[in-house]
């Protein structure tokens, strides 16, 4: 009956707005610090490259950093309930910028897919304007939602030249599809889901854009078990990218799951190794 009541209030909603606004589920406020999990890290503000003003973390390697990780959050709440996915890579040498998007925990704005985009742009340049990181050595991670934003960002970005791997964890192939799939899933909102999916902007894609993404090393990961985005959203992606590019089906795994594995986390640290260059 509750998930009943839901759908009746979010109707008119949906009818009169599109169905783009469902994506953005973001929290206000911080219900953690890294400081809270023993983990150094420094508060940044910066710009989007629309000028929107944005806040994130950024947490050190420890030792000489192998490469700077750019994480990209999913739909919901912020960083500060998303860290739990990336806190194990300062000890494995990388440093991680955690950027929350626009409408996110302390950040300014309201989120919407061409802002979001801006959001990335302008965190890949606060990266590269940092004299104590090499610039050459830029890894973009995102997960869910920032993980179709990461495709579609680093298939069109100018600061290609930077990048050196991008890694896609339980993402969607198609804005439009994956509402699609949702509407259709429920029986009230079955009769709908064509035309309120055609509301649904979907120039920003993935699938539209993957195999632009070459030749940037790419890995995509998704859970066998991943009940909100399910695992043929990334064979699809998977089909659609050019070489060089790597697919992991981990089995055991739910939605964002992967990386809750210690296993799963040693393969990731080898994959990032390969795809590196030697350090100068």
């Amino acid at each position: 009956m509750r998930r009943l009541r839901q759908c009746l209030l979010l109707l008119p909603a949906l009818l009169a707005l599109g169905c783009t606004p469902m994506f953005f589920q973001p929290l206000g406020s911080h219900v953690r610090t890294p400081a809270d999990i023993n983990l150094a890290y420094e508060d940044v503000h910066f710009s989007a490259s629309d000028g929107v003003k944005l806040h994130g973390w950024f947490l050190p390697a420890r030792g000489k950093a192998r490469a700077t990780v750019l994480f990209l959050h999913g739909n919901a709440e912020n960083i500060s309930t998303h860290i739990g996915s990336v806190y194990w890579l300062p000890q494995e040498g990388f440093n991680v910028f955690l950027p929350d998007y626009r409408g996110y925990g302390r950040s300014q704005g309201v989120p919407t897919l061409e802002g979001l985009h801006a959001d990335v742009d302008g965190s890949v340049r606060y990266l590269l304007d940092r004299p104590d990181l090499d610039p050459d050595r830029l890894i973009v991670f995102g997960q869910s939602l920032g993980g179709a934003i990461a495709v579609h960002y680093v298939a069109h970005t100018a600061h290609r030249r930077h990048i050196r791997g991008l890694v896609v964890d339980s993402a969607f192939a198609s804005y439009r599809d994956i509402v699609r799939e949702k509407l259709a899933s429920f029986w009230l909102t079955w009769p709908l889901a064509w035309p309120l999916a055609r509301t649904v902007e979907d120039a920003y894609s993935p699938v539209r854009s993957i195999a632009q993404v070459s030749p940037i090393p790419l890995l995509i990961i998704h859970g066998e078990r991943d009940p909100i985005v399910p695992p043929g959203h990334a064979r699809r992606l998977y089909e659609a990218a050019d070489s060089p590019k790597a697919l992991w089906l981990v089995p055991e795994a739910g939605h964002i799951q992967t990386f809750g594995s210690l296993g799963q986390r040693r393969r990731f640290v080898a994959f990032l190794e390969a795809i590196l260059p030697a350090s100068r």
